[in-house]
């Protein structure tokens, strides 16, 4: 009866594991068959001396998506694909310095960075959109709906950063995250220690890292003055807080509702930290296009 009892847990073991495995695949199907029903179009943004590359996804209203520091476009290609199935139009436009994307990189403030984004509505003949930023792109999110109002239907903060500082060691890590002469071996438990919850695999972001860019951000960010941006104008805003974000520490968000009160929705996230998008695609995708849902937006 022993060994019988241990034959039958062994089985139910082997089919929870079967069943884990076949709603993994599915959830990874269901992404590819959205991307795959709503392809990406390539779209060229270009005023004064700046040219934004776009990538422009689906049809209905307008979700704009603005990436961490020194990053690109497609840390959002699981979220974007997620929300075309829903039902939205996603623009992702790549930052200055990534994938064609230039324009001028002395002088500038978030105000340059917000224009970039502006135009980018613009061009979509389809405002006011929601303005959707990850990590440092919450700068920038919040920048557009406090210089472009009209242009803004609601803001999404995924890590909104600002006011609560990170520690001096994951400072430190963060700038080893985007030293690209480290070796793996050095730079990885850095981007381990400043991006990710305990317990998961920083080598997903091992590549899509461009220095360059993150100067430019870097330097827009240093020469704006934080209460410029900070409260998003007068859009409402839903922040999305990874439980575990070492660089925009929870306390940014309950700052942020604060300031702003009835504005603010906050949803908080277990098992994340800063990179958020690889560690819990599901529990974003479904917050975001919850929110989504909820505003009335045109069609």
């Amino acid at each position: 009866m022993r060994h019988m009892g241990r034959g039958i847990r062994g089985a139910l073991a082997g089919k929870m594991l079967a069943l884990a495995a076949v709603i993994a695949v599915t959830a990874t199907g269901l992404a590819r068959a959205a991307e795959a029903a709503w392809p990406v179009r390539v779209d060229t943004v270009s005023y004064d001396q700046t040219t934004i590359k776009v990538l422009d996804q689906g049809t209905g209203p307008v979700v704009v998506m603005i990436p961490s520091l020194g990053r690109g476009a497609a840390d959002f290609d699981d979220l974007a694909a997620r929300v075309a199935a829903a039902g939205y139009r996603v623009l992702r436009p790549q930052p200055r310095g990534i994938g064609g994307s230039t324009g001028p990189q002395g002088g500038i403030t978030l105000r340059s960075l917000a224009e970039d984004i502006a135009r980018v509505i613009d061009f979509s003949g389809a405002g006011p959109a929601v303005v959707l930023g990850h990590a440092a792109g919450n700068r920038t999110a919040r920048a557009v709906a406090a210089y472009y109002p009209d242009k803004v239907a609601a803001i999404v903060l995924l890590a909104a950063g600002g006011k609560a500082p990170p520690t001096p060691q994951i400072s430190q890590a963060l700038r080893d995250s985007l030293d690209l002469s480290l070796s793996d071996q050095v730079r990885l438990p850095q981007v381990g220690k400043a991006f990710f919850a305990p317990g998961h695999d920083p080598s997903v972001w091992s590549g899509g890292w461009y220095p360059d860019a993150a100067r430019i951000e870097t330097a827009a960010g240093s020469a704006t003055s934080v209460g410029d941006w900070w409260t998003a104008g007068s859009a409402p805003v839903l922040v999305v807080q990874a439980d575990e974000d070492v660089i925009a520490p929870p306390e940014n968000a309950a700052l942020l509702a604060h300031d702003i009160g009835a504005r603010a929705k906050v949803v908080h996230l277990a098992d994340a930290g800063h990179a958020m998008l690889p560690e819990q695609p599901d529990k974003i995708a479904d917050a975001v296009i919850q929110y989504l849902s909820g505003l009335n937006l045109r069609r």
